[in-house]
Parts: structure tokens; sequence; C-alpha cells
């Protein structure tokens, strides 16, 4: 998963060495450095960024500047602070005889220090430093961040350091041009809305009858008994748009009524959804096909009825029957790194359970945070759910993912409540979406291991021993080195100790008691299992005392299965199921020196769920070998379906890009039982060449039958509000819910290439128009909006003219040629621009909020 490849290239690119040059500014050297320090350089040293040159030396390396800025009164001194920042350890100063030099700290917190060559900064003055860190920094969220100074004189406290972020001047790494994206939107057909299909996800079957039905506040609900949750909510959402109708549960025919009843033979979550012009009749056999019916029924009332109270609606007639293609239709939500409140929660639950998503994997806890109650260990959340400045992790975490100093920060710190989470189970519940909580083991589990640690020192000095080692994760004599691939040299649970099982037995049965006072259902518990790095319980005296008690541990890898066997009848015990990271289910093997991994057939026969991510290169045809070989699977191909992962290559968009780059059209194309047919670029944006997939493994019959679903995640490295949690997420999870719910489209099983091409293409067009007249302009006012991203206008100067395209129909195209910012008040692209000169064009939405800005020059 993402976290995997962010790692893996900071340490791999942190091998590199770096040479040096010294930048020194002659004005600064006249500053004397025995001034009193400047209280007020707390807040007034300010930090430009900005990358200079990118293969810098010929190597994937990055040269950029750091200019230090005092905006204050006084000077800032040559010695007595530091500065700390989140990013990769292979930054470095470019000059190891400069004035500063970069120390790795643990995970991505790093620190810079004054050398003997730094001079003091007089106020107003600056000075500029070069560095250079592996990779190529295509948009910021590989810039360094976060910064916070800290005085030597008082160690334990920081101050936030403000941050400006400079585009660098050349495109020296390939950024998507204004007349590439044109050329993505030519084939776009604008299609009428009366056109359209007006039930999103699209139904297995849709027919317009051409008569409709009037809605009031006067409208009667009228519900089978069996589903008065699904009426309940209904009657809910009407409220919202007309003022509450009634709700009676009866099932006789009534005038300008929507009737919710019971019909057998339907499925778990088939219904039928009839708009007469006399009544709304959903027809379901369970309360799940209903609730999908009246989602269905959400997406037919136009989207304009969402802006104010309506006094009636209009709603076209249809006749659908219709039901989900995959039973497991997931989104991850990863609230560890960068926490998000309950009520965000809530509002994606809702966002979800409109398009017929039904599980919500809860990623509670990872190295950087643990965010769930747990009754009996209040370290959990009290030290492992809060990050700030700190000097021994004893209080609470260090600072990551840019959290800074503060350890009342709303992204780095915060938890829910044991009533939280069963509020946010029983709001789940009702909208039939399953939450699977997961809880990282035995990697990725520093936040435990810190807050264990922390209660081990609390009652060791109360001179309670034993009770103070009842759930201790590591043995604290372990002199084992290792390195995670997101730099953590201390976050693996040490998996031999009898005390690490009590932990996790002891939060599973909370958990299960929260599931059970919440009335929600639980039939397994996601363990993580990824990303254990090598040297990992080498030097563990546990480790070595165990191999030395159990036979079947012969050498260090072992205790994989070891551990996962007993997490496994742990669950079985408690009448559930083991669910995890593809790791959990794949064995190592070495032939001829060479590693390599192949699906363990032990868990194979478990009914072991497990998501893989990994289609990257010699692992593209991964999912289907484990399918192949018995484990059930969740596609979360990183390649399509990671929504953190940028929407375009430019530096001004943001998110990750380790594994490409993911716009609204990558989960579109995904086709889940032969996704090697449609993939279309690598990881590097790069056309994939002919033969790429020869001898890759397709899937079985029997594969066929454990693929159980889709999932979309959202890592929240780079998440720190829930406005950039909606941007990343939206349009892009609409994507998925297509591909999770809807039939297998024809353009997908289509043996003629051609013709493939163009069902796609018009498949394409059905859905980019679906989105931009309907769907987006219902988020805009569903649940109190969505701040969803804008695409990008696509332009390009030909004869003389500019041309532009929207990816989204009903966007609105606006631009200017006087140098000004493109405003919801400038002139409509309705043709061809003839006007010369440089002309800035931006899309907007029907509320006015507008892309970003991109520009063409017409001489």
């Amino acid at each position: 998963m993402a976290k995997y490849w962010i790692g893996f290239l900071g340490c791999f690119f942190s091998v590199w060495t770096v040479s040096c040059g010294q930048p020194s500014p002659q004005k600064q050297q006249k500053v004397e450095t025995t001034s009193a320090p400047q209280d007020n350089a707390k807040a007034d040293l300010q930090l430009i960024f900005q990358v200079l040159e990118e293969k810098y030396q010929g190597k994937t390396q990055s040269r950029s500047s750091l200019t230090f800025k005092n905006t204050g009164n006084a000077p800032l001194l040559a010695t007595g602070w530091k500065i700390y920042f989140n990013g990769s350890p292979s930054y470095k100063a470019k000059d190891t005889n400069g004035p500063i030099k970069i120390e790795s700290i643990n995970g991505d917190l790093l620190h810079l220090v004054p050398t003997e060559n730094f001079k003091a900064i007089a106020s107003g003055d600056s000075i500029t430093v070069e560095v250079v860190s592996a990779g190529q920094i295509i948009n910021d969220s590989r810039a360094p961040y976060g910064f916070y100074l800290v005085w030597d004189k008082e160690p334990a406290k920081g101050y936030t350091l403000t941050t400006r972020y400079v585009k660098p001047t050349k495109n020296a790494v390939g950024w998507i041009e204004a007349q590439d994206i044109y050329r993505q939107n030519q084939n776009i057909q604008n299609i009428p809305e009366d056109k359209l299909t007006k039930v999103f996800p699209t139904p297995a079957q849709y027919t317009k009858t051409g008569s409709s039905i009037t809605l009031t506040p006067a409208t009667m609900v009228t519900t089978d008994p069996a589903f008065a949750n699904e009426g309940k909510l209904l009657s809910e959402y009407l409220e919202t748009i007309l003022g509450k109708p009634n709700v009676a549960q009866v099932q006789e025919y009534g005038k300008n009524s929507i009737q919710l009843n019971k019909k057998p033979g339907l499925g778990a979550e088939g219904y039928e959804l009839q708009v007469l012009p006399m009544a709304i009749v959903i027809n379901a056999t369970t309360p799940a096909g209903a609730f999908y019916g009246i989602q269905s029924l959400k997406t037919l009332i136009p989207p304009s009825a969402y802006a104010q109270k309506q006094t009636s609606i209009t709603v076209d007639g249809v006749q659908i029957k219709d039901a989900s293609r995959f039973p497991h239709r997931a989104f991850m939500m990863d609230v560890a790194r960068n926490f998000q409140q309950k009520e965000q929660v809530l509002k994606v639950l809702d966002l979800m359970a409109l398009y017929k998503l039904n599980v919500l994997h809860f990623h509670l806890n990872d190295d950087e945070g643990w965010r769930l109650e747990i009754a009996g260990l209040p370290e959990l959340t009290q030290v492992g759910g809060r990050r700030g400045h700190t000097l021994d992790n004893l209080q609470f975490l260090q600072s990551a993912y840019a959290s800074g100093p503060d350890v009342n920060n709303s992204t780095g710190s915060g938890h829910y409540t044991k009533e939280d989470f069963i509020e946010i189970l029983k709001y789940a519940k009702a909208r039939h979406i399953k939450v699977i909580p997961e809880i990282e083991t035995p990697g990725h589990a520093r936040a435990a291991i810190k807050a264990m640690d922390a209660r081990y020192y609390r009652l060791l000095n109360e001179g309670k021993k034993t009770e103070a080692e009842q759930y201790l994760l590591r043995d604290l004599n372990d002199k084992s080195v290792y390195r995670s691939v997101q730099y953590w040299n201390d976050n693996v649970m040490d998996v031999s100790m009898p005390s690490t099982y009590r932990f996790l037995e002891k939060v599973t049965d909370e958990v299960l008691a929260m599931y059970k006072e919440a009335g929600a259902p639980i039939q397994t518990i996601h363990f993580g299992g990824d990303e254990v790095p090598k040297g990992v319980w080498e030097k563990s005296p546990s480790v070595q005392a165990l191999m030395k008690k159990d036979a079947s541990i012969k050498e260090i890898d072992d205790l994989w299965y070891y551990f996962f066997n007993k997490l496994n009848a742990m669950l079985k015990a408690r009448k559930m199921y083991l669910s995890g990271w593809e790791e959990v289910g794949l064995r190592k093997v070495r032939e001829n020196s060479k590693l390599s991994y192949v699906a363990n057939p032990v868990l194979a026969k478990e009914n072991v769920h497990v998501d893989v991510w990994n289609n990257i290169g010699t692992n593209s045809d991964l999912a289907y070998r484990m399918a192949n070989a018995g484990y059930k699977v969740v596609l979360t191909n990183v390649t399509n379906l990671y929504l953190d992962l940028a929407y375009q290559k430019a530096y001004e968009e943001p998110g990750l890009y380790w594994g490409g780059f993911v716009d609204l059209d990558k989960p579109f194309y995904f086709i889940p039982l032969n996704y090697m047919k449609n993939m279309k670029v690598d990881e590097s944006n790069n056309p994939i060449k002919p033969g790429t997939f020869a001898g890759k493994e397709q899937l079985t019959s029997k594969g066929k039958a454990n693929i159980v679903g889709l999932q979309a995640p959202l890592w929240s490295e780079r998440i720190l509000s829930p406005e950039r949690q909606e941007y990343m997420l939206l349009p892009k999870l609409l994507g998925l819910a297509e591909r999770a719910w809807a039939p297998d489209p024809m353009w997908a099983t289509e043996p003629n290439t051609a013709k493939s091409e163009a069902l796609y293409t018009a498949a394409w067009s059905q859905f980019v128009n679906t989105l931009g007249k309907r769907e987006l302009p219902r988020l805009n006012y569903y649940h109190n909006g969505f701040q969803y991203r804008i695409p990008t206008a696509g332009a390009l100067v030909e004869n003389g003219k500019v041309l532009a395209n929207v990816q989204l129909p009903g966007m609105v195209i606006r631009y200017t040629v006087d140098g000004s910012e493109p405003t919801a008040q400038s002139k409509v692209y309705l043709g061809p621009i003839t006007e010369k000169g440089t002309v800035k064009l931006r899309v907007f939405d029907v509320t006015g909020r507008g892309s970003r800005v991109i520009a063409v020059d017409n001489r």
C-alpha cells in the first residue's frame, strides 16, 4: 500500500552521497552573534522552499533552496536553536562545511541545526542554504514541511514557523500541460441531461416510462414493518427538501405516496423501483435492498432541489430492477496518520450510503496515532493518540506529517471515545454499512508500543511490576536494529511475547463489546500485517527463548506464520475470520539466492480475507494469484484505486505519486476481473508497452469466485483538513462506486479492440456528463456540501485561436486576457478565443467554486 512505497523510496535514495557548495551572503557576517536572543523570532522567522534542480548531478535526486527570512526586530543568533521538520531522511545540506546540518531523528522527523559557519541573521535580512534530497519533487508532497523552532534554553517547547513553497521555474519533471489535458478531454461528448441515465451508480435494468410524479410536503411514506428503519431515513431525507411527510406502517396503495414493500426473490441487496404517476413503489426482499432502492430514488431527484426548500419536486417516471455486482464495496479511511473528527466520519458515511458503498475499513492505528478509546488502557489515547514536540515520547508522540509542536493540533492529536465509536457504528448500521476496524500489527504499531511503554513505566513506579508487564509490546532488552519503510526504528511488536497476545485479546474484546452495545454486526477484524522490515526480532532475548522452545520456528521468518496463526485462532474462537493486507497470506521463498513471495497454503484454507494493493511490476498479477490459491481477495489496486495519489502530474496538485497519478478515469476504467486488459500507463504515467503482462496469471473460475469486492483507500499523510480529504475523495470515489455496484460494462468484455474503445468512449462520456450535470451539483448541498475537486481546463492554441474544454460537461470555463485571475464573473468560454496575449482559464461549478488556473500564450 501507499505507506510501503513512500518509505521504500526514501530508504533507497537515502544511500546517495550529496556534494556541496556554500552560499555566504556578506551582510549576515556583520551581525553581532553575542546579542540577546530575539524572543519574537519564535514566530517571526519565515522559511521559503524552492526546488532548483531535478536530477541533480545526473542522479535521481533534487537540489533545493531553503531561505531563512528574519521578519522580527532583533537578530536571529547563530547558535542556541534547532529547527524541526518532517520529510524524507534523505534531506541533507548540500555543503557539508556549510552553515547548517540536517540530522534524522526517527520516522519522518528531522532537525536542522546551525554549524559554526552559520552567521546571525539581522532583522529584515535573510540567508539561503541549499539542500539535496532523494527523488524528484513533482509536487510539494515530497517537500519538507511542518517546520518549528526550538530554543536550546527551552528544549521542551516548539514554535511553529511559517513556510512558503515556490513553484520551480523549469518543467524538468514532465508536468502535465494544458494541451495534454485538452487532448485527454477531446473525445468527451456533451450529452443533454434528459438523455442521461438518472440513477447512479448505473442500475442493471433501467427504462424511462415518459410519465412523472410530483412530490409535495403531503407525500405519504408507507412501509412494510420490516423496513421501518429505511422508512424513517427516507422521511428524514425528504424533510430536508420538502418538509416532513407522514410515515405509516401500512401496505395499502395510497395517492401521492412512496411505498416500501417486501417482496421475496430479489436477493440480499436487490430492489425494484417504479415511479408511477400516482406513487413511487420500491420492492425489496431485505432492508438493505429497500435502502438501496431509496438511494436510487435520491439520485432521481433533480440536483437543483437541494439548493433550497421546495414546495414540490417532479420525479421522472422509470422502471428499475437492480442489484449489486460485488458484495464488498469499501472505502478505507485512515485517521491514524492525521485525524478526522467524528462529524466528518458521519458525513463520509452518508456519502458512501448515497452511492451504495457498504464497507468502511476504519484504519484506527498506525505508527503515528492510536484513535480509539480502549477501556482499561488509557495510555493508548492519552499517549498514542496525541502528537507534539517531545523529548521522550512518554507523554505523547513526536510530531509527524506536519502535525507540528502543539499537542492540541487537531490533525496530529485526537481520538474517538467509546461513545463516539458506538455512535459511528449505529450510524453506519442504519445505512447498511459494515465497519471493519483495523488494528495494525505487528508492524506499524509504534503508537501502541509507546503507549504501553508509558503504562509500563507508570505502573513500575507504583511498584506494580507484574501488572506493568501485562501488556508490554516489546522486549526491553531487544538490541535488534532495523528501519521500517517509513523510517521508524521502534515500531514492531515482539510476536514472541505472551504480553503481546494479551494486549491484542484485550483490544479485541473491548472492540467487540462496543459493537455489541451498538447492536452492530462484526464478522472480522483487520490486523494489518504489512511492512515488517528486515532485522526485526533478530536480537530479541524473548524471540531466542521461543525458538529454543518451539521447534516449528526454525528461522526468524517463521515468526510471521506463528503470529498470524495465533491471531487466526484467536478470532476463530470468537466466531470471526481474519482480515489483513496481502502480506498476511504470503510466504517467503528463496531460490538461487532470489527472494520471492507465494501464497501461503495454510491460511488459504481458513477463510482469510486479504486486501491486495500491489499490482506494480512483477506483482501485477498478485491479486489473481492469491484468489486462485483460495484467499478471499478485496481488489485494492494502487494504480487505479488509491485516492491519496495526485489527480495529475502538476506541481499545484496535492497528493502523493509513488504509485502513479489517479485521475477520475483510473477507477472508472478499472476492470476487476481482467484489470491488466485496461491498464494504460505505468506508475510514472508512461504508456504501458505491449507484452508487459505476457505470462502473467489470469483468474481461474475458482479465483473469480474469490474476488469479494473492491476497495479505495485514502491514506492521510497529507490530509490536514476535512476539505483536503473531500478534494482527494471526490469525484474519484464515484468511479469506484460505479465499478463496484454496476454490471460489467460492454466495453470491458468486448474482444474487438476498436469496438471496445468505441464503447468505452461512449460510456466515459455518459459517466462524466452524469457527474458534471447531476451528481456533483447534488453534492454541493448534500449533507451541507462537499468540497470536491473541480477539474482543470484543457487548452491549446490552433491557428491563432485558443481552444478549451473540460472533463466534466456542465461546468463552466471562464477566462481573462488582462493578466488577472479568472473569477465567477469573468467571460464565459463559448468558443475559440481570438484575443491575443496570455489567456488564463479556470473552470467553475454552479456555486462559483473554481479550479486551479491554467494559462496559454496566444501571440
